[in-house]
C-alpha cells in the first residue's frame, strides 16, 4: 500500500519511500528486458506460427540460440545505457556531467556548435531541473528586486532570448540575455570561439552577433504571453551595431524597445570584439552616454523604468577605474549598478593551450583573480570604507561580479570583495548545468560556516578592518 506521492518520492505505508523517477526507469528496463528475453526464447525454440516459424527453422536450433542470446545481450546493454543516461542527465548528477557528458560534447562538437546545441536544449526545456529549492540564506534583494539566489548566468550565452525559462529552471537566480543590437548583425567571421582546455578557459570574438531588437522583443513577448513572466529575474544586455555612428542612440533605442520586458538593462561598453566600444568607458564619453540613457528611461512610464547597469572591462588602469566610479556615483545621472567584469584581452603567462594566441576576449579560470581584484577596487572607489557590518546594508552602487567563477569559494570571494550578485558562463561550458546547484550548495555552506545569516551580510566584508 502507498500513500500519495511526496514530490518525486512515493511514501510507503511502512514509512519507507522510493524515488518515483528511478522506479519508472527500473520498470521500463524490466519490461523491455522481459520482452526481449521471451522474444529470444521463442525465436530460438521455433515457436512462432506460420511463415515466420518456417523461416526460422531454416537454421539449426544452436545457431538460432546463439544469435538470439547475442541480440538479447546487445539489447539489454542498449536499453540499460539509455535508461542510465536518461536518469543521470535529467537528475543533474555533477560527476556524470563533468566526467562523461561534457567531455563527449567537447570531442564531438566544436565550441560554437556546442554552444548553439546547449541553447537549443535549454529552449526546449531539455535540461536538468533543480528541484531542491534555494535556502533562505541565499535569498537577497538588489536594485529593489527579489533574487531567489545570487547566482546568475552572464550575457553571451543566450544571446537572442531563446531559452530564458529553461535556464532559470536549472537553478539560476537570474539570467541576462544579449548583447542585443538595434539591427540584426551576423558578428565576426567563423571560427570565432576557441576552447583552452588545459586552462579551463575560452577565447571568443563573436562580435555582437544578434537577431536585433525587434526579433528578440517579439520572442520575449511571446514567451510572456504563453507562459507568463519567467520564474526569476531577467536582465537584458544592450550592445551597439558595428557600423553605427552613434552609440548613444543605439543604447537609447534598446532602453525604449525593451521597456516593460525584463527587470534590468545593461549598457555594455566593454566587449573587446566591437571596434571602438571600450573607448566609451572614458570619463567624458561615459557621462554623455549615461546621461542620454537615463533621460530616455525617465521619459518612460514609471512602472517600466528599469534599473540601468554598466558593464566594464577588467583591463583598466587605476585612473580608468576612478573615472568610471566618479561617473556612476554622480547624484544626478548616476546608474543603479555595475557589472565587473567582461572578458580580458590580456594573456597571462600561465596559459598552456595552443589556442592562447587567438584574438578575442579571454574568459574562465585565468580571469578569476583579475576580476575579483577589479570588484574589490570598484567597491572601494564607489563606497566609503564601512566601519561596521550595518553600514553594508546601505550600499549605493551594487556590483555584479563576473569572471572565472566555477566553485562556491570563487563566488564567496567576489561577494566578500564587494559583489552583491555574481554571474558565470565559461564554467557552464566545461561542467554543464549541475555546476549551478553545486555553487549554490557550497556558497550556502561557506556563509553558514562564517556565521552569516544572509548574502547581504557578507558583501564587502573584506574591506572592514577589525576595530
Amino acid at each position: 500500500m502507498t500513500r500519495p506521492s511526496n514530490g518525486n518520492y512515493i511514501v510507503l505505508q511502512n514509512g519507507g519511500r522510493y524515488h518515483a523517477r528511478k522506479s519508472l526507469s527500473v520498470y521500463l528496463f524490466l519490461s523491455l528486458d522481459s520482452g526481449i528475453f521471451f522474444f529470444s526464447f521463442y525465436s530460438a525454440s521455433g515457436y512462432f506460427p506460420g511463415p515466420l516459424n518456417n523461416l526460422i527453422k531454416m537454421t539449426t536450433f544452436k545457431q538460432r540460440l546463439v544469435r538470439s542470446l547475442v541480440n538479447h545481450g546487445l539489447a539489454v546493454v542498449g536499453c540499460t545505457t539509455v535508461i542510465v543516461t536518461y536518469h543521470f542527465s535529467t537528475s543533474g548528477d555533477e560527476r556524470f556531467y563533468r566526467s562523461i557528458v561534457m567531455p563527449i560534447v567537447m570531442k564531438v562538437l566544436d565550441a560554437e556548435r556546442a554552444h548553439a546545441f546547449a541553447v537549443w536544449l535549454a529552449s526546449k526545456g531539455l535540461v536538468p531541473v533543480d528541484r531542491t529549492g534555494d535556502p533562505e540564506i541565499l535569498r537577497t534583494t538588489v536594485f529593489g528586486l527579489p533574487f531567489p539566489n545570487p547566482i546568475g548566468l552572464a550575457a553571451g550565452f543566450d544571446k537572442h532570448g531563446e531559452a530564458v525559462d529553461g535556464l532559470l529552471k536549472i537553478g539560476f537566480g537570474f539570467v541576462e540575455i544579449g548583447s542585443v543590437t538595434p539591427l540584426p548583425q551576423a558578428g565576426n567571421d567563423k571560427p570565432r570561439v576557441f576552447r583552452l582546455m588545459e586552462d579551463k578557459a575560452v577565447i571568443n570574438r563573436y562580435g555582437f552577433n544578434s537577431d536585433g531588437h525587434e526579433t528578440v522583443r517579439s520572442r520575449l513577448e511571446e514567451q510572456v504571453k504563453s507562459r507568463g513572466h519567467p520564474p526569476g529575474i531577467l536582465g537584458i544586455n544592450l550592445g551597439k551595431n558595428k557600423t553605427s555612428n552613434n552609440a548613444a542612440d543605439d543604447y537609447v533605442k534598446g532602453v525604449q524597445c525593451f521597456s516593460g520586458l525584463g527587470d534590468y538593462v545593461v549598457i555594455n561598453v566593454s566587449s573587446p570584439n566591437t571596434p571602438g566600444l571600450r573607448s566609451l568607458q572614458g570619463r567624458q564619453e561615459l557621462e554623455k552616454l549615461i546621461d542620454k540613457v537615463i533621460e530616455a528611461r525617465s521619459s518612460l512610464p514609471v512602472d517600466v523604468q528599469h534599473p540601468v547597469l554598466v558593464k566594464i572591462a577588467p583591463d583598466l588602469t587605476e585612473v580608468d577605474k576612478e573615472d568610471i566610479a566618479a561617473v556612476v556615483t554622480r547624484k544626478q545621472g548616476g546608474v543603479d549598478g555595475i557589472i565587473v567584469t567582461n572578458t580580458t584581452v590580456a594573456r597571462p603567462e600561465t596559459l598552456q593551450s595552443s589556442n592562447k594566441k587567438e584574438t578575442g576576449g579571454l574568459s574562465g579560470k585565468p580571469l578569476t583573480e583579475m576580476s575579483t581584484q577589479t570588484v574589490s577596487d570598484m567597491y572601494r572607489l564607489t563606497e566609503e570604507i564601512p566601519l561596521s557590518v550595518k553600514v553594508l546594508e546601505f550600499c549605493k552602487i551594487p556590483i555584479i561580479g563576473v569572471g572565472g567563477i566555477s566553485t562556491g569559494q570563487d563566488a564567496y570571494d567576489k561577494i566578500r570583495a564587494g559583489a552583491s550578485l555574481i554571474q558565470l558562463y565559461t564554467a557552464l561550458a566545461y561542467e554543464g548545468p549541475p555546476i549551478v546547484k553545486k555553487i549554490k550548495r557550497e556558497l550556502s555552506e561557506l556563509l553558514k560556516k562564517d556565521g552569516f545569516k544572509s548574502v547581504e551580510e557578507a558583501v564587502g566584508i573584506d574591506h572592514i578592518k577589525p576595530i
